[in-house]
């Protein structure tokens, strides 16, 4: 059969124009996602360091914090973030001590870590260093022996026989509030203004941030604003619809149960990388995650996988985009349990692992320092590149302005030997010379570079393209 070109031309443009018109009405089909609220710059530069005043030191008080503000600093750190400081409900408590997450008095500290003053010396010894200070803001519920529950016991949610209830079966120790009260919610703004007017507050992590109304967090947050102008204000939920007007970042727990699950050997690398995709075509434009492998719900990192690849997971929350976070003694590879039945008991960190893992500090101030020196990491676009195994391996670019790098993670106990699509350019491994744990990098970083690479064990490499 002869072949008319005319024809198929003719035919060949018009399925072209129809696929450009179909692709057009899905695009207008299509709402564009919102904008994320407006950020204070810093917040980008930012790396949260989670505290747990009881377990921090030795006498679990505010003195305690402030006494290490300068190792923080030199760690790293721009953001501490103090777990619940309120005084710590007894009626039904759980454990020992009871969860800080069981506020007895929301315009109270607790005598445990001090007072008033031992405070604002701690807000003011953070700000003396450039530190900004947050505090926990559990605005869900409160403890049975709460304050206003025994003031305002209207303020609770209720039963079909009028009895007071918890959030969820589980959470035995606390009792849920009704945010249709038009009252609570003129107190609770009340209280909040408060911390930051007289105290210099520079933010709240808002615990479990869903089980609010979104409508207040929006109407608080305007009044926040007037009052500390310059705050920033973190969720503990995924919810992408409170980054548009309420809140200037959250919780990427799909990401954090990715990676868990990646370094458990349950799930390839791609599957971070796939995470990572959906919640950035979800999320509003421009939106900040929290970037985290360890916090006070969970259990360690290091426990749950080991050292070696909870160093691996830090590198890539770390040099991905978002904000990442360090909790209570990660920085020396500490051991001791976090999450129940931790929560409510004391259990120190234990410190004097740093004397027997003292490359996971160095580690640590090296990925701090590795942020602070190259904007592309903290305001970088991110486009994953294919590599020669991506069930192991996470290969990623970030690149703004005239600069570009390129990270290389093997999240695998299995060594790496293969290539790397990074594209053409003269390639600096510019990899920060880590005191890593025994079989990372070594020879391994000396015999290669881009595009062929070699990787130990869950090492990372960074390299940087040279200006022509």
């Amino acid at each position: 059969m002869r072949l008319n070109l005319s024809h198929w031309l003719r035919g060949f443009g018009f399925a072209v124009l129809t696929l450009a018109l179909i692709a057009a009405a899905s695009r207008a089909a299509t709402p564009e996602r919102p904008a994320a609220r407006q950020s204070p710059e810093w917040l980008r530069d930012a790396v949260v360091y989670e505290v747990f005043p009881r377990a921090f030191s030795e006498k679990g008080d505010f003195k305690g914090v402030t006494a290490q503000l300068d190792r923080l600093k030199e760690l790293g750190v721009t953001i501490v973030w103090l777990m619940p400081i309120h005084p710590v409900g007894r009626e039904k408590s759980k454990g020992t001590l009871g969860s800080p997450y069981a506020v007895r008095d929301y315009d109270a500290v607790n005598p445990e870590y001090g007072n008033d003053q031992d405070l604002t010396q701690l807000v003011a010894a953070a700000h003396k260093r450039g530190l900004k200070v947050f505090i926990d803001l559990v605005a869900n519920h409160t403890a049975w022996d709460a304050k206003i529950l025994k003031e305002h016991p209207e303020w609770y949610t209720k039963d079909t026989a009028g009895k007071i209830i918890p959030p969820n079966p589980d959470w035995v120790d606390v009792a849920d509030l009704d945010w249709s009260q038009p009252a609570l919610r003129e107190y609770m703004t009340g209280s909040t203004v408060r911390w930051l007017r007289e105290f210099g507050i520079d933010g709240f992590r808002a615990d479990y941030a869903s089980g609010v109304p979104t409508d207040y967090w929006e109407s608080v947050r305007e009044q926040w604003d007037k009052v500390r102008p310059g705050m920033a204000f973190l969720a503990e939920s995924d919810d992408p619809q409170l980054l548009v007007k309420a809140f200037d970042f959250d919780y990427a727990w799909d990401f954090y149960q990715a990676m868990s699950e990646t370094l458990a050997g349950r799930a390839p690398a791609s599957h971070v990388r796939e995470t990572w995709q959906r919640a950035a075509d979800g999320y509003p434009r421009g939106a900040l995650r929290l970037r985290f492998s360890d916090n006070h719900d969970q259990l360690r990192a290091t426990g749950a996988a080991g050292l070696p690849a909870a160093l691996a997971a830090s590198a890539v929350m770390f040099t991905l985009d978002g904000v990442p976070l360090l909790y209570n003694g990660m920085e020396v590879g500490d051991t001791s349990e976090s999450a129940a039945p931790a929560l409510f008991e004391h259990i120190p960190i234990r410190w004097d692992m740093a004397e027997r893992r003292p490359h996971v500090n160095a580690y640590y101030r090296a990925l701090t320092q590795l942020r602070r020196a190259h904007p592309a990491l903290t305001r970088g676009e991110v486009r994953w590149l294919r590599n020669g195994d991506e069930a192991r391996v996470l290969s990623y670019e970030r690149a703004h302005a005239d600069e570009t790098l390129v990270v290389v993670v093997n999240l695998s106990s299995q060594p790496y030997a293969g290539l790397v699509d990074a594209g053409a350019g003269d390639w600096r491994d510019i990899t920060p010379a880590w005191s890593i744990q025994a079989g990372v990098g070594g020879n391994a970083r000396r015999a290669s570079t881009l595009p062929a690479l070699i990787l130990a064990p869950w090492e990372t490499r960074v390299f940087r393209r040279a200006a022509p």
